[in-house]
């Protein structure tokens, strides 16, 4: 396995809805220094816009086709079937990145997602440099964690993959206890005193040393969030939560995934019959892509829970892209891959 410096680093950034992660995200961008940045942006729903403030900007750092949008809900819950896919199409390209930045949903837990790193095809090649927690403390300092919380509650109604529903303290807790840096963001709107004693209330609760730093509109230098070397998924244990299984072990460890290619098919209808058997027959809790119909111009998508299927027609496929589909394929560890890919491709 390549060493930490050998592997592509990237930056995780948590924080409740409005606390400033986009403008942050925004300043790290215009401040690359020659870095040439991927991001993921993990908002969905209504608020879901931050790739779209970022598209368009003309930085070099950032094309507009290194913006990923993960808008399928919280990128915690969503962790095999989406963000591991995007992160192994990052590290299969031509031209990669030389740092990747993740901008998570408010209402993400960041362990998970930390953990994903440690999946074998993703830790020989990336490592997790920090993880940045971006508090509104105005909000903070008047025990409100999030400066509109019907905001953050809307959020939560509109992810229907959301597998958690931790009261916003427990939320806000476990985006600090994960945290390298901790940035009290807008704190030109406190006076000193206040945010004296929000930096004293927070280094007592988070169970390590981490830094502190009071900001406004996420302005500081940006090698103090960069080349920080965490390696984050080797830290699990200083990093605790309140989503952690009694045994020690997150929920979302005992997962696997992996991706079948399908053929243009003639029809849909017998491929949705082969996923209702296979999903019967094996341990899989998930399945989700699309797939080519042939003389359809739009792409089927294809979403699955348990024996539950549904499918429609999403969009035309992009002119020059080649006509074959994808499917995700999501289940307990042990899945039987060889017989399940057998059985989808018919």
């Amino acid at each position: 396995m390549k060493t930490i410096a050998e592997r592509i680093p990237v930056t995780v950034i948590t924080g409740f809805l409005g606390a400033g992660k986009t403008t942050l995200l925004r300043h790290v961008l215009e401040n690359a220094g020659g870095r040439r940045f991927a991001v993921l942006v993990n908002e969905f729903g209504s608020v879901g816009v931050d790739g779209g403030l970022l598209q368009g900007c003309g930085l070099a750092s950032c094309r507009d086709e290194d913006i990923v949008e993960l808008a399928n809900g919280c990128i915690c819950c969503t962790v095999a079937d989406d963000f591991l896919p995007t992160m192994q199409a990052l590290l299969d390209r031509d031209e990669k990145p030389d740092h990747v930045l993740i901008e998570t949903s408010g209402v993400a837990l960041p362990k998970p997602l930390i953990k994903a790193f440690d999946w074998p095809d993703i830790r020989a090649r990336m490592t997790v440099d920090g993880v940045i927690a971006v508090v509104d403390a105005p909000a903070v300092a008047d025990g409100r964690f999030a400066d509109d919380p019907d905001a953050v509650e809307a959020q939560r109604q509109a992810d229907a993959m959301l597998d958690h529903d931790n009261p916003l303290n427990e939320v806000y807790e476990d985006q600090l206890m994960a945290a390298d840096i901790i940035l009290l963001n807008k704190a030109d709107l406190l006076e000193p005193g206040v945010i004296e004693r929000l930096t004293a209330e927070i280094a007592a609760e988070v169970p390590r040393a981490v830094k502190i730093v009071p900001t406004v509109s996420g302005q500081l230098d940006v090698d103090a969030v960069l080349g920080l070397a965490a390696a984050a998924e080797d830290d699990l244990d200083a990093r605790p939560s309140h989503h952690d299984a009694v045994d020690g072990e997150h929920e979302h460890d005992d997962f696997e995934s992996f991706i079948v290619e399908l053929p243009e098919l003639s029809a849909p209808e017998p491929l949705l019959e082969r996923l209702k058997t296979v999903t019967g027959d094996h341990p899989i809790l998930r399945v989700k892509g699309h797939a080519a119909v042939a003389g359809k111009p739009m792409r089927l998508t294809v979403q699955g829970v348990g024996e539950r299927l549904q499918h429609h027609y999403d969009r035309p496929w992009p002119a020059n892209d080649p006509r074959r589909g994808q499917l995700v394929v999501i289940g307990l560890s042990g899945l039987d891959r060889a017989a399940i890919e057998t059985a989808i491709r018919g």
